[in-house]
């Protein structure tokens, strides 16, 4: 583990390792040491700040980011106002990117007061080719540019960056490397996100992360549970196993492993109380995994299950490679199996060739399923996924009315949903100081949903009982219970 590792003893006048993780040990080594010397060169201590833009794999992601940071001796920075920025992009949607540009330009007038700062950008944008080359014709001023397979080698180019004096650019089109025991820098001490896989084989016909995150690879389920023991020895209670899609962990694996036998070696964990995951793709949902999740004592009682489109027809021009029956059946099982479920979903309005009646057939699961809440998103066309070409693009009156039929539904079913825990008492992880009033904490329950209570700091990481009071509507307020 990198915690063992004397960066300080590492022989820099030697040739740097073939063998991963020792090469990226040596390169943070060599790191601290342009950091020291830039550090002493100034003045100051070199800062660094890490924005994440998209979802909670990127997030993983920043804080692997942010641990080689902290171990080449950078300070954390909260604003960009630092010595380097790094970005971690999102690609889902087109305005993830116009997001990007916007801030690059705000970026460009900072280092104009700062020659000495480095900009670098990483994550699922930088590996479309068009990308690249906007950067590198309007954006000069960004130091370093790599994607999402080469994240392990951060240290390794940041390196190049500093001895190089040029824009580094290292982009993958793909990998099956895992690189295991690099440093983490982690949000809160008492809960992780844990990578369990990479990439997605699904390619569904509006998503462009099959193309950006590359081909399906599965951890070694020894390496992840080494991962959840080191995590639980550092006063971690939740975890969250995350991959594109975790329903198809391990089938890549010799010999394979199922989803559902990983959970149930995680849950033998002591010291981790609460086990989250996210994404299932409703097509690889187990019977295995409904009977695992209904008999554990840690895993929470919440699932996401992205439904997209209630239409079969839409479902079959998305490539989700399941029917509205066959999803409806589905949901009906793991409401029958595990009565105190939470479901949520994500839903797309505006597929190309929608109609206010694919649109109605969507309404009509949400009232079957009953979500406790959805994700509802207008489609945005994506350079590069087969929906981009497809004819038959959504007039904006049928997208606006369909979106604003679906949501007024979603949130009215949401409401009712909520409002069922009324007076009980439930555990809750309780997990930040509130933002708007520092007298209360806020918790989650095991369902996902937030509730806010009185107490101080020194409940943070505790799982807490807690009587939900008032609901409103996405989240209540309680006070703990002392029976």
């Amino acid at each position: 583990m990198h915690k063992d590792i004397d960066f300080n003893q590492i022989d820099l006048n030697s040739q740097p390792p073939a063998a991963e993780p020792a090469r990226q040990y040596y390169f943070i080594a060599k790191l601290r040491q342009h950091v020291k010397e830039e550090s002493e060169r100034i003045g100051r201590p070199l800062t660094a700040n890490v924005t994440t833009f998209g979802c909670q794999m990127n997030a993983r992601d920043s804080e692997k980011l942010a641990g080689v940071l902290e171990c080449a001796g950078y300070l954390p920075a909260e604003t960009e106002e630092a010595d380097l920025v790094l970005y971690n992009t999102c690609t889902v949607r087109d305005n993830a990117n116009q997001r990007v540009y916007g801030r690059l330009g705000h970026l460009n007038s900072i280092k104009k007061k700062n020659p000495l700062m480095k900009i670098a950008l990483c994550g699922c944008m930088m590996q479309e080719e068009s990308v690249i080359e906007k950067i590198k014709k309007s954006y000069r001023f960004v130091d370093l540019i790599f994607g999402t397979h080469n994240i392990f080698k951060f240290a390794e180019l940041l390196c190049t960056m500093f001895e190089s004096g040029r824009t580094v650019i290292d982009i993958w089109k793909d990998t099956s490397q895992i690189v295991e025991d690099l440093p983490v820098d982690r949000k809160y001490p008492f809960k992780s996100g844990i990578n369990i896989m990479f990439g997605c084989n699904n390619f569904c016909s509006y998503c462009i992360v099959p193309y950006v995150r590359g081909r399906e690879r599965s951890r070694n389920p020894e390496d992840i549970l080494k991962e959840v023991k080191s995590l639980a020895a550092d006063g971690v209670v939740e975890i969250m196993l995350l991959g594109q899609n975790v329903n198809s962990y391990g089938k890549n694996l010799v010999p394979p492993v199922s989803f559902a036998e990983l959970l149930q070696r995680v849950e033998e964990i002591d010291g981790i109380e609460r086990i989250r995951f996210m994404t299932s793709h409703p097509k690889d949902l187990s019977e295995e995994l409904i009977q695992v999740m209904k008999h554990s004592k840690k895993i929470c009682r919440h699932l996401h299950l992205p439904l997209q489109s209630g239409s079969t027809r839409i479902l079959q021009a998305m490539n989700r490679r399941y029917t509205k029956e066959q999803y409806l059946a589905l949901a009906e099982k793991i409401r029958k199996e595990i009565p105190d479920i939470s479901i949520t979903t994500d839903i797309i309005v505006g597929f190309p060739g929608e109609t206010m009646e694919d649109i109605e057939e969507t309404i009509d699961v949400v009232k079957k399923v009953q979500y406790d809440n959805a994700f509802t998103f207008i489609y945005s066309k994506r350079t590069g996924t087969p929906a981009a070409s497809m004819p038959n693009q959504v007039p904006q009156e049928i997208i606006k009315q369909g979106f604003d039929q679906l949501l007024e539904t979603v949130q009215e079913i949401a409401k009712k949903r909520a409002a069922l825990l009324q007076g009980k008492v439930l555990p809750a992880l309780a997990e930040e100081r509130n933002v708007q009033d520092n007298t209360l904490i806020t918790g989650r329950l095991s369902n996902n949903m937030i509730v806010h209570f009185p107490g101080s700091p020194a409940l943070l990481g505790k799982i807490i009982n807690v009587r939900l009071k008032e609901c409103h509507g996405f989240y209540y307020l309680g006070e703990i219970d002392h029976a």
